[in-house]
């Protein structure tokens, strides 16, 4: 289900909000849990089941980090910390990477490996993020463990955010899944910022897609200069008014159910340098890689030659995400 389907916006976004509005609040956490699981089913029912794992295994593994770390077992801690960020990748990159591996090796070596008959379970990079950026944070006592699974899951499976973003971390809305107060001036602020990522994705990325799609159709020995020059510009800006059209109306959704999601886009294109546009374009991934592995690995703090290495390593890896 896409936010400008009109299953959604018609159907789906309307029921929600009332049932929504008209739960008492202690309910609303359930309320928003179910309608993300079925948002997230309406397309591929056999891979909430996936989700579902995700949310009650970094549940546990919060859990028992903070058991164990009060009980001064910071070895056990470390050890379900590792269990944690393993299982998370392997899930992500078992359902994301293998069939690129399989291409791969059969390209470099020859080999006649069948490809999996495996769909790309939809939002699995975002909510494997949120779940292991979750138990690091525990382990790392920036925040504690959430006692409340119906919390738990509704961060993880917050369908606003699923589909594309921003990542959010845990910490950022904690206080909100328990304590969010909705108010008239945040939903009118929601739905102007909804309608203007919704203008983005359908009046400018759709129809600049299009326009995309009709150049790389023809062939490149028919291909002028400056129509090639045309195609380029338009995957650009299809790329971009696509992403953050869906950013814009994740943050608008967002803050309709009184959540308040950090921003995900600057105008990355205004950039004066690569640094500059790596803070400005899909700046949740960025600050995530740079929070969770560019500072872990030394960061800038261990001379030059090893900050080029930290910084291509986290490079290499954004761009294998995308």
């Amino acid at each position: 289900m896409l936010f400008s389907s009109q299953v959604f916006l018609y159907f789906f976004l309307p029921i929600t909000l009332i049932i929504y509005y008209l739960s008492p609040r202690k309910f609303r956490n359930f309320i928003l849990l179910v309608a993300s699981l079925v948002f997230y089913a309406w397309g591929e029912p056999v891979y909430i089941l996936i989700m579902l794992f995700s949310t009650v295994f970094d549940y546990v593994n919060g859990l028992l980090i903070d058991k164990f770390q009060k009980e001064n077992k910071n070895r056990y801690a470390k050890i379900v910390l590792i269990v944690s960020v393993v299982g998370n990748l392997s899930i992500l990159g078992f359902f994301k990477y293998s069939n690129f591996l399989i291409t791969n090796l059969n390209s470099l070596f020859h080999f006649d490996l069948s490809l999996l008959s495996i769909a790309l379970p939809i939002g699995i990079s975002f909510y494997t993020f949120q779940t292991m950026s979750y138990t690091i944070d525990v382990y790392k006592k920036n925040v504690e463990a959430q006692k409340n699974l119906i919390s738990f899951a509704t961060y993880v499976t917050l369908f606003p955010q699923l589909i594309a973003g921003p990542i959010v971390k845990y910490r950022d809305v904690r206080e909100s899944l328990e304590n969010r107060k909705e108010n008239i001036s945040d939903f009118s602020e929601g739905v102007k910022r909804f309608i203007l990522g919704l203008f983005k994705k359908v009046m400018l990325a759709n129809n600049i897609g299009f326009l995309w799609e009709s150049i790389n159709a023809i062939p490149n020995q028919e291909m002028s200069v400056i129509l090639a020059w045309i195609g380029a510009i338009c995957f650009t800006l299809q790329i971009y008014y696509d992403f953050s059209g869906y950013s814009d109306m994740a943050i608008g959704l967002g803050k309709m159910f009184g959540f308040h999601f950090l921003e995900n886009f600057n105008f990355p294109y205004l950039s004066k340098s690569i640094t500059e546009f790596w803070r400005r374009w899909h700046i949740s991934l960025g600050s995530w890689f740079k929070e969770y592995v560019y500072i872990p690995l030394g960061g800038n703090r261990k001379g030059m030659k090893r900050t080029i290495i930290n910084l291509l390593i986290v490079w290499f890896l954004t761009g294998l995400w995308h």
